[in-house]
């Protein structure tokens, strides 16, 4: 790991295996995202439509 200073900021330089793993490590902590059905996402994109119609 190497630490470099550009700009009074500091920045880390890691391998880029290291850098994988943080990547997967942090992947598997996050909750994946609810999936809908077909009708369920048409139903959400016309609500989504409207509401955006509405504002203009």
């Amino acid at each position: 790991m190497t630490e470099i200073v550009t700009d009074k900021k500091k920045y880390v330089l890691v391998p880029e295996k290291d850098y994988q793993a943080l990547q997967k490590k942090a992947a598997l902590k996050t909750k994946p995202e609810k999936v809908l059905a077909i009708e369920e996402a048409r139903a959400h994109s016309k609500k989504l439509i409207r509401k955006w119609a509405a504002e203009k």
